[in-house]
C-alpha cells in the first residue's frame, strides 16, 4: 500500500530537521573548541574547559557512580516539585477557569505572585524550612505552578460548551463531567503547562541545590569548583543540559500523543 502524500512529504523534513540540528550541535562544539583551544593562549584560563579536557572528564563521571548519584537526587526533587505543582495548579487553574468570580479575585494576587523571581525566596525559605530538601521542594513548586496554572484556565475556557450541554443532557453528574469531559478537554493545555515548568524547574534547581544539601548537580558544581576541577565542572555542564533536553523531549512526546495536531 502507497505512503499518503502528507507522510512522504513529513519525511524528509523529519530528516533535514535532525541534519540541521546536528549541525548546528557541530558548530557549537566547533565554536567551543575554537574559543578555548585556538584562540585562548597556552597559559590562558580558558583551556582548562576546553572540549579536549571536557569529554574524557564526563567519560568517566559516567563511567563511575557519584554523577549518577547527584542525578538521581537532582530528578527526584524535579519530579516531586512538578507533583506539587500540578496538585496545587490544576484543581485552582479549573476554579478560575470556570469561574468569572474567582478569575477576577485571582488574578491580581496570581499576576503579582508569578513575577516574582522563585530565587528572591532562597532566603526566606531557609528560614522557614530549614536547611535540606524541604527549601528546594518549595522554590520548584513555587516556579513550576504559574504556567500549569494559567494553561489549565486558559483550556477549560477553550473547551467546547456543547460539551457541557451534552453532558447536562444526558444527566451527568458534576463528577463525570469532571472527569469524562473536562479533564480529558484540558489536558493537552496541561501537559503544555507542565512542558514549561519542566524548564523552568530544571533551570531554578541548580541554584536551589546550592542551598546547604549534599547531594546534587547543583552541589556538584560547587564541589568541583572547590576541588578545581573544571573539567568536571563542565562536563557536569554538560550533563545538565542533556538532562534538561531530554526532560523537553519526554513533554513534547506526551503533548503529541494526547494531542497529535498540536
Amino acid at each position: 500500500m502507497s505512503r499518503p502524500a502528507g507522510d512522504k512529504a513529513r519525511g524528509p523534513s523529519r530528516l533535514a530537521g535532525a541534519v540541521l540540528g546536528m549541525a548546528g550541535i557541530g558548530l557549537l562544539l566547533l565554536a567551543w573548541w575554537f574559543a578555548t583551544d585556538v584562540i585562548a593562549g597556552d597559559t590562558s584560563f580558558a583551556r582548562r574547559f576546553s572540549p579536549s579536557r571536557t569529554f574524557p572528564a564526563l567519560a568517566g563521571l559516567l563511567a563511575g557512580p557519584d554523577l549518577w548519584v547527584h542525578v538521581g537526587q537532582s530528578l527526584r526533587r524535579v519530579l516531586v516539585g512538578l507533583a506539587a505543582a500540578l496538585l496545587a495548579g490544576v484543581p485552582l487553574g479549573l476554579l478560575v477557569g470556570a469561574s468569572r468570580l474567582a478569575e477576577a479575585a485571582t488574578t491580581p494576587v496570581f499576576q503579582f505572585l508569578r513575577m516574582i523571581s522563585p530565587l528572591s525566596w532562597m532566603p526566606v525559605a531557609v528560614m522557614v524550612f530549614g536547611v535540606g530538601d524541604a527549601p528546594i521542594y518549595f522554590l520548584l513548586a513555587f516556579a513550576a505552578v504559574w504556567p500549569i496554572l494559567l494553561n489549565t484556565a486558559a483550556g477549560v475556557r477553550q473547551l467546547d460548551p456543547q460539551w457541557l450541554l451534552l453532558s447536562r443532557s444526558l444527566a451527568a453528574t458534576r463528577w463525570e463531567t469532571l472527569s469524562r469531559v473536562i479533564l480529558p478537554g484540558v489536558l493537552p493545555q496541561v501537559l503544555t503547562g507542565l512542558r514549561l515548568a519542566i524548564g523552568i524547574t530544571w533551570i531554578v534547581l541548580v541554584p536551589a541545590e546550592m542551598l546547604g544539601v549534599q547531594a546534587g548537580l547543583g552541589y556538584f558544581i560547587l564541589d568541583t569548583r572547590d576541588r578545581l576541577a573544571y573539567d568536571q565542572l563542565i562536563a557536569t555542564v554538560l550533563v545538565i543540559g542533556i538532562l534538561g533536553y531530554l526532560l523537553d523531549a519526554l513533554a513534547r512526546a506526551a503533548i503529541r500523543r494526547v494531542a497529535p495536531a498540536a
